[in-house]
């Protein structure tokens, strides 16, 4: 059975327990927990690819709202305009000013519209940029939250430069003299998330997943067949377990069974007390070893793919 049919029959299940009492209510709860610890206790790749991409998943700006205080938007890439796919903005942290830039998709149709689903035209890039530099200049720490995708991939933003805003990001990023720490969030698609990925540290919530592209697109390409995006999940070793074995992930922030919300505040403590911990290791560090420890970084992550 999978996920999916799994999900849809505990709702059937908890349905069913609004209207129970007593001994029935007590044992459809037990059903209910047990249907819950057999399905999120051996998932597939492909299910992880499902929960990620869950409508009930916390967005960016969730997290933002959480982990932060005071934060204050701020708008456009001084180009073109402003791309509501990224927030950007300054913040909080534990009484330390912070730039935050996040992918952010909509919990409601016309927010994902009006977000594109957290897919970015160049001025999302260029913004995020601007920010990043407007952080150097004035030491102050940035987190970024990855959630896409991958970049908007529309006639008018290749016009507008997509690919080369992309490359501006990844050049600038990897030296940038600020300490940087990323999120990966939920999903993470292609050179979309990687352009908010060079960082000191890069953290991953256990149901997220990161890869060049989706199941679909990979099996479309490689079998020309995108029902098997099931089993190119599995080839593509996108789950956050596969990053970490292979060192590209620092951190792994595990969730609850049926994931993150489910229980919330226990993911953002731990996302909270590792963000903590590392800022003060890389506010303490020098400017040249922080910038020589982020490229050895990727060059050991390129070396290892």
């Amino acid at each position: 059975m999978s996920l999916i049919e799994v999900e849809n029959q505990i709702k059937d299940l908890e349905m069913q327990r609004n209207n129970a009492t007593g001994e029935e209510y007590d044992r459809l709860t037990m059903q209910i927990e047990e249907l819950q610890r057999n399905a999120y206790t051996s998932l597939t790749a492909w299910d992880r690819v499902s929960i990620a991409r869950s409508a009930q998943r916390p967005k960016a700006g969730d997290l933002i709202n959480q982990l932060f205080t005071n934060f204050y938007e701020l708008h456009g890439d001084r180009r073109y305009g402003d791309d509501k796919a990224i927030i950007g903005g300054i913040g909080y942290f534990h009484d330390i000013p912070v730039t935050v830039i996040a992918q952010a998709k909509g919990k409601t149709t016309k927010e994902n519209i009006d977000r594109r689903f957290g897919m970015s035209n160049p001025e999302g890039y260029r913004k995020a940029l601007r920010l990043a530099h407007q952080a150097e200049k004035f030491q102050r720490p940035i987190i970024t939250i990855v959630d896409t995708a991958g970049a908007y991939p529309g006639k008018e933003a290749e016009e507008r430069g997509q690919a080369q805003a992309i490359a501006e990001c990844l050049y600038e990023f990897s030296d940038l003299n600020t300490p940087i720490i990323c999120i990966v969030l939920s999903e993470g698609g292609s050179g979309g998330a990687l352009a908010l990925s060079v960082a000191d540290r890069i953290l991953m919530l256990e149901n997220a997943v990161y890869s060049i592209l989706s199941p679909e697109g990979f099996a479309s390409i490689l079998w020309k067949d995108d029902s098997r995006a099931k089993e190119a999940a599995e080839v593509m070793k996108l789950t956050s377990y596969d990053l970490y074995d292979k060192g590209i992930v620092d951190y792994l922030v595990k969730e609850p069974a049926a994931g993150i919300q489910a229980d919330m505040k226990l993911v953002l403590a731990d996302i909270d007390q590792y963000i903590s911990q590392e800022l003060d290791v890389l506010m303490n560090m020098s400017d040249k070893k922080r910038l020589n420890e982020r490229y050895e970084k990727f060059r050991k992550i390129g070396s290892s793919l």
